[in-house]
């Protein structure tokens, strides 16, 4: 009985160490890291989710190296990647970069993004098929 409650014991604490990390993103590698990231948007509010898409994929652009693009996304949470990436996009457009200058500010960057997509899904045909019926038009 004994035994069974230190592996017990042991076992707990082995799980919460090895869950605890769950809402960061990995930074040991950048294929944990796309990983983590795709994990980490997919249990965000939709609203939330191309203000950190754009921000990781803007600190990725900033930072070239994989090493120094690990060291700024690794262990960092969705918002705190979200501030970072709005930082870097206040310091391009005070910088003058001609992709920021037709934002007005981050907000309008994000929201445009937004309106981008909502079009992207529009444009998609629908197959009668979808509709689960025997019956449609070939």
């Amino acid at each position: 009985m004994r035994k069974f409650s230190i592996s017990l014991v042991i076992v707990s604490i082995l799980l919460s160490t090895g869950c605890g990390k769950g809402n960061q993103v990995n930074g040991n590698s950048t294929r944990t890291a796309y990983r983590s990231v795709k994990h980490l948007k997919n249990r965000l509010p939709v609203e939330q989710r191309i203000a950190f898409e754009a921000s990781f994929w803007s600190i990725r652009d900033a930072y070239a190296g994989d090493d120094e693009f690990l060291d700024q996304v690794g262990g960092k949470t969705p918002q705190e990647v979200i501030e970072q990436g709005k930082k870097i996009f206040q310091e391009r457009k005070a910088s003058g970069v001609a992709e920021y200058r037709q934002y007005a500010n981050w907000e309008d960057m994000i929201n445009k993004f937004s309106e981008q997509r909502s079009e992207q899904g529009k444009n998609i045909k629908r197959d009668p098929r979808d509709d689960h019926s025997v019956i449609y038009k070939l």
